[in-house]
């Protein structure tokens, strides 16, 4: 490939993307590609400082601070490491990126789901991903599996995520050619073996152009 390919794994905290993520990394490190592994917030210095007010900030954070925290962490994210890994040939895994700003933000949070979208292609400067896969599990079975201790995202309950999985579902079906729904809901492998047939896909599809 003469260029690197871009790939986000989205879904609630629960459902297994991290998972998917390492397990994604490991084989494509096997079959012999440079693979870059990353976050949102918070995988540069910048962005770990805004992902402890993010997510362990004990005052008040209001819902569009929340918002502009999470697209300027995007801003420095994409110019100091996504686009110049991709540019550089790399295969570059993210964990959460857009769409989970107009999930949470949008649809959980109550802003302005067209508005998040213009913000978010001003953070991005027109770096757009290959390939997202969204991870699927019930809203319980997310909570129960993310256990006792949450952070301020997850504690936010179980209606507010519960409209976070449900944006993430109307957005699958608006951009059904890059975000590619997989149901979490089955064990690690069986949920991988699809992982890895779109994974597959994507590359043979760069490959053959």
């Amino acid at each position: 490939m003469r260029k690197g390919l871009f790939i986000t794994f989205e879904g609630a905290d629960g459902s297994g993307k991290t998972t998917q993520l390492n397990k994604v990394k490991e084989f494509l490190l096997e079959e012999g590609y440079d693979v870059i592994i990353t976050r949102e917030p918070g995988a540069l210095d910048i962005g770990q400082k805004i992902r402890n007010i993010l997510l362990h900030n004990e005052g008040f954070v209001s819902d569009r601070c929340e918002m502009f925290l999470f697209l300027a962490d995007r801003s420095q994210h994409i110019d100091a490491l996504i686009k110049p890994s991709i540019d550089n040939g790399k295969i570059v895994l993210c964990d959460r990126h857009t769409d989970s700003t107009i999930a949470y933000q949008g649809y959980g949070r109550g802003q302005n789901i067209n508005l998040l979208k213009e913000l978010n292609n001003i953070a991005v400067h027109g770096v757009v991903p290959d390939l997202t896969l969204l991870y699927d599990v019930s809203t319980k079975t997310a909570q129960e599996r993310v256990g006792l201790e949450k952070d301020r995202m997850e504690s936010a309950g179980l209606i507010f995520h519960e409209k976070v999985r449900n944006g993430y579902l109307e957005l699958q079906k608006e951009n059904s050619d890059r975000i590619k729904l997989i149901d979490a809901n089955r064990t690690i492998e069986e949920v991988f073996e699809d992982t890895k047939k779109n994974i597959v896909k994507l590359i043979q599809e760069r490959r053959g152009k």
